[in-house]
């Protein structure tokens, strides 16, 4: 079956593609084992060269790459420009610090003796061949985030991108190999999902990452468990907005648009659950249902428009689906909760904000992937944190407060693999991301990131 790219704008079919077949599978495995026995031995000093140059192409191409993305998922031209300059920026800043973050590690050296050592160290090598599977919502973003770290550690890659987006995809495996980066070293495998299993077992293939959904996250789990090898999942998200009496309010609802808007609602760590305390409920409701209704929805081409289309007519059908069932069981739809007049040619849907949530609505546990919010009324902190943790997943929050001790609490008591305060999760170089739950396991970016996909070798030189 082709796998075609299509305008979720117009859902005009913009170019279809073959899937590779064994022949043309085999071959592209058969280049990445080849690469890698090379590539392993280059020094940091080549690796960060190669990298710095593409990022330099990247930041070159930035308007023509930054209109790939948009016309195959629907993003704002705007936040496509953004998306290529953040992965230029994450591409250099892996490039510089990658041998500090690789750096052999000693220990004290009252250990080595203790240890019957002359000498011991820790030295972070290359696994091997890395399979990456990853999603459509930030198709640039999500790939470099794995591509970096792992070819600065020395690994090399191979990218199975979800199949909605194959001109974005091409377009990064030729980024690689224009920098300059030896044949094989980061290849674009065109293939449907059901060809990945096979892919993952490959006696080549050293480890997984993956990025989507929870069915998709377990499905590779499972088979590079079976094959014992190392994974790394980053799923769903339904991460909790927090908003307590102390919070800046004015400031809270312009970034909690911001936080449930961005990439037209499809993020894994957009806030989706608005939790606000009873002696600010009725004002952040009311400014936030205004702001949200405000937001511009249109072409994503157009440099106005705040919201595009869904990425795929089964996303903007899943999404209603789910409103309707909370308003069959008694949800409030404070504004949107429809699709836009005028704008039937594409998969759109109205920023909506739902109020009077009960755990009886789907909405209640599902991720809505979307630009719909949820909004929940609690009486104190104790509450709050109880309805932030009433989700199946763990991935971020956000809490709004300017009391040390409040903050304290949620930091230890909040389930997730992160904390903002004041603010909307982000996702940055320096700093690790992912989550606990059913959002996934293991941790990208960072120096945690980057080790994810080292063998941890432990040298140990006896006494002469």
């Amino acid at each position: 079956m082709p796998i075609a790219s299509v305008n979720p704008a117009t859902g005009e079919t913009l170019q279809t593609f073959e899937p590779l077949d064994r022949d043309g599978l085999e071959l592209r495995l058969a280049r990445a084992e080849s690469a890698y026995r090379q590539y392993r031995t280059t020094g940091f000093e080549r690796r960060a060269e190669l990298l710095h140059r593409a990022a330099d192409l990247l930041d070159e191409d930035r308007e023509a790459l930054a209109r790939t993305m948009t016309e195959e998922m629907g993003k704002p031209l705007t936040a496509a420009r953004a998306e290529a300059a953040k992965c230029a920026k994450a591409m250099r800043w892996y490039a510089d610090r990658a041998p500090g973050l690789l750096a052999d590690e000693h220990p004290a050296p009252g250990d080595v003796a203790d240890a019957g050592a002359s000498a011991a160290y820790v030295r972070y090598r290359p696994l091997g061949v890395v399979l990456a599977v990853m999603p459509w919502n930030f198709p640039f973003w999500q790939v470099i985030r794995f591509a970096a770290p792992a070819l600065m550690a020395g690994n090399v890659g191979l990218l199975k991108h979800a199949s909605n987006v194959p001109r974005t995809a091409l377009a990064l495996e030729d980024l690689f190999r224009r920098a300059g980066f030896p044949v094989g070293c980061f290849q674009t495998l065109l293939i449907g999902s059901g060809a990945v299993e096979g892919v993952v077992r490959d006696r080549r293939v050293a480890a997984v990452t993956l990025t989507g959904s929870e069915p998709a996250g377990r499905a590779v789990a499972s088979a590079a468990a079976d094959e014992v090898k190392k994974s790394v999942l980053e799923l769903g998200g339904s991460d909790p907005f927090v908003v307590l009496p102390s919070a800046d309010l004015e400031a809270a609802v312009r970034t909690a648009v911001k936080a449930r808007a961005q990439n037209n609602g499809q993020s894994c760590i957009a806030a989706k659950r608005f939790i606000v305390h009873a002696d600010v409920y009725a004002p952040f409701l009311t400014g936030f249902t205004e702001a949200m209704r405000a937001l511009r929805v249109g072409d994503p081409m157009d440099e106005q428009t705040d919201v595009g289309p869904l990425a795929s007519r089964q996303g903007r059908d899943d999404l209603e689906s789910l409103v309707a069932d909370a308003r069959s069981h008694g949800a409030r739809v404070e504004c949107g909760g429809r699709r836009p007049e005028g704008l039937d040619g594409g998969w759109y849907y109205e920023p909506t904000v739902l109020s009077a949530i009960t755990p009886a609505m789907r909405i209640h546990t599902e991720e809505t992937f979307g630009p719909v919010a949820t909004v929940y009324r609690v009486a104190d902190l104790d509450e709050a944190l109880a309805r932030a943790n009433d989700t199946p997943f763990g991935l971020s929050s956000n809490v709004w407060t300017t009391n040390p001790a409040e903050q304290q609490r949620c930091v230890r008591d909040i389930e997730a693999g992160g904390v903002f305060f004041n603010g909307m999760t982000a996702s940055h170089p320096a700093l690790p991301f992912g989550g606990i739950k059913r959002s996934g396991f293991g941790r990208e970016l960072s120096g945690h990131g980057i080790r994810e996909f080292c063998n941890v070798t432990t040298v140990w030189v006896g006494q002469a």
